[in-house]
């Protein structure tokens, strides 16, 4: 188990660019799909808990499978697995980054991954909206949510805090009928 663990979320971060948001939807194709190691709603709850905690989304969700899957020693290899590629990448750039970062080609390249690197982030926005459903309220804490981070500048923590009280007692009120 913690050789595939390590092989899974090694090849998750090897092949997925644009960070933790643009890893959530291959790291839910491969575990809850692929390799049925969670349910999607197990997933859905991961992502709700490792978003409102302290570091990076995708090494908190291979935390939490790792863990669920192989206790501690899963959680390193899981964990050191999401990490590695992106430390060897990030390593291998700096070195070379320093002499080319000046030059015009590369600042052009940079121009058009920047935009692929949004559309990686909204194409996992809407994919886990599509799994938790369009209902009246789920719309209602997403944008709720969403517009107090922005307008009232709430700490993202703070927002999901907030949001789990409220669809405590959303959702509470639909258990009843």
């Amino acid at each position: 188990m913690l050789y595939q663990l390590f092989n899974t979320f090694f090849k998750i971060g090897c092949f997925t660019i644009g960070g933790g948001y643009a890893m959530v939807p291959v790291i839910q194709r491969e575990i809850v799909e692929n390799k049925k190691w969670i349910t999607q709603d197990e997933f859905l709850d991961a992502i709700a808990l490792t978003n409102s905690l302290p570091g990076p989304l995708a090494t908190n969700a291979a935390t939490y499978v790792g863990y669920k899957m192989a206790g501690i020693p899963g959680t390193l290899a899981a964990v050191f697995a999401t990490a590695l590629p992106s430390f060897l990448i990030i390593l291998t750039i700096a070195i070379f980054f320093t002499s080319i970062k000046d030059n015009i080609m590369v600042q052009h390249i940079f121009s058009g991954v920047r935009p692929a690197v949004v559309s990686l982030i909204v194409y996992a926005v809407i994919k886990l909206a599509k799994s938790i459903g369009f209902k009246t309220k789920n719309v209602i804490i997403s944008v709720g949510t969403l517009l107090g981070m922005i307008f009232l500048n709430i700490h993202p923590f703070i927002a999901v805090t907030a949001s789990g009280i409220i669809g405590f007692f959303f959702f509470r009120e639909e258990e009843g009928k």
